[in-house]
C-alpha cells in the first residue's frame, strides 16, 4: 500500500511539473508498474480473498468422525451438501434442530475460530403438540439452549467458533441480520405438520429471514414426497414433504430459489401414500423379526431427499 501511495504521489508531481507528453508517458508507466506488481505490495495491502469452500479441511474432519457416523455418508453426503450450500470457514451459521449433533460435530471444527454456530430449536410452545411431551419433558427443553452451547463446546476444537443457541420463538433482537446461512437438514416436516395448530413453519421462516443478512442463504435437505401425492398426505406427519410446496413456502416468506440438487436423491425410495420415512433405515420401524422385510428395506436405503438453496431477498 505504501508503494501504491508513493507511485500516486510521483504521478501527481509529474503532472504538475513536466511536459504534457512526457507526463502522460511517465504516468502510464507508473500505473502500469502498479498493475503488474500486485504481489510486491505484500502484507500492507487491504485486499481480502473471497472465502472459499475448504475441501481439504472438511475431508480431514469427516475422516476423523466415528465409524457409525461415517456409515451415513453414503446417504447424507455431507461434503457435497456443504459445498453445494457454499458453506465456508468463518461463516456465521444457524443449524435448525441440531438434535444429537450429527452435523454440529462437523460444522463446529469446520467453521473455525472466526466462525459462529447457532443452534436453533423448535419454539417451546410447539413441544406440547407431540404426544410424548409431558410437562416434565417440556421443562427440560427450556434448558436446551444452555445445554447445546455446553455440549457443542466439547465437540469444537480449542480454536472453534463462537457458539450460541436459541429457538424459533425467540425474536431476532440483537442477532437480526447477523447470520450468513441457516441449514434445515431434515428439519421441516414437524414444523409443517403442526402449521395449522400454531403457525410454526411460518414462524420459523420469518425468524430465519430476520436472522439472516440480506442475501443470506437457507440450505434445505428434506425427505421428498412423490409429486403426485395428495397434499393432505404430504403435510409432514409421515416425514415427507412435496418439493414444490417447500419452494412455494420459502418464496412466500421472502426467499428466492437459487438452485436445486439431486445430491441426496434416492430413486429407490418410492413411497405409497401413507408410508412413513421411518420405515426405512436407520429406523426400520415395523420390520420386527421379519428378515425378508428388513432386507427389502435395507436394499432401498434411506429416504429420497430434496436439496434446495434459497437466498434472502
Amino acid at each position: 500500500m505504501r508503494k501504491l501511495l508513493a507511485l500516486t504521489a510521483a504521478t501527481l508531481i509529474l503532472i504538475s511539473c513536466g511536459d504534457a507528453s512526457e507526463v502522460d508517458t511517465k504516468a502510464k508507466a507508473a500505473m502500469s508498474d502498479i498493475a503488474s506488481n500486485d504481489d510486491a505490495l505484500g502484507s500492507d495491502t487491504t485486499y481480502a480473498a473471497e472465502p472459499k469452500f475448504d475441501a481439504a479441511k472438511l475431508e480431514k474432519i469427516l475422516t476423523a468422525q466415528p465409524e457409525k457416523v461415517q456409515a451415513r455418508y453414503g446417504a447424507r453426503h455431507p461434503a457435497e451438501t456443504l459445498e453445494f450450500f457454499g458453506i465456508t470457514p468463518g461463516m456465521a451459521i444457524g443449524e435448525a434442530l441440531p438434535g444429537g449433533g450429527w452435523y454440529t460435530k462437523i460444522l463446529a471444527p469446520y467453521l473455525g475460530e472466526k466462525g459462529k454456530l447457532v443452534g436453533i430449536d423448535y419454539t417451546i410452545d410447539m413441544w406440547s403438540e407431540f404426544g410424548f411431551a409431558n410437562e416434565a419433558f417440556i421443562e427440560t427443553k427450556k434448558k436446551w439452549p444452555e445445554e447445546f452451547v455446553a455440549k457443542s463446546a466439547e465437540w469444537a476444537p480449542e480454536n472453534g467458533p463462537e457458539i450460541a443457541a436459541r429457538t424459533f420463538g425467540t425474536p431476532a433482537g440483537e442477532m437480526a441480520g447477523q447470520l450468513d446461512a441457516i441449514l434445515f437438514t431434515r428439519a421441516l416436516h414437524n414444523l409443517s405438520r403442526f402449521e395449522a395448530e400454531g403457525g410454526y413453519l411460518g414462524q420459523a421462516m420469518k425468524n430465519s429471514h430476520d436472522l439472516l443478512k440480506t442475501g443470506g442463504i437457507v440450505g434445505v435437505v428434506q425427505h421428498r414426497a412423490p409429486a403426485d401425492w395428495d397434499d393432505a398426505s404430504a403435510t409432514g406427519s409421515a416425514g415427507y414433504l412435496k418439493q414444490a410446496n417447500v419452494i412455494a413456502a420459502f418464496e412466500s416468506a421472502g426467499f428466492d430459489l437459487v438452485k436445486t440438487s439431486e445430491i441426496n436423491a434416492n430413486p429407490k425410495d418410492k413411497p405409497a401414500e401413507g408410508d412413513v420415512v421411518w420405515r426405512l433405515p436407520p429406523s426400520l420401524n415395523g420390520v420386527g423379526d421379519d428378515a425378508a422385510l428388513r432386507a427389502e428395506r435395507l436394499a432401498i436405503g434411506e429416504t429420497d431427499r430434496m436439496t434446495l438453496l434459497f437466498k434472502k431477498r
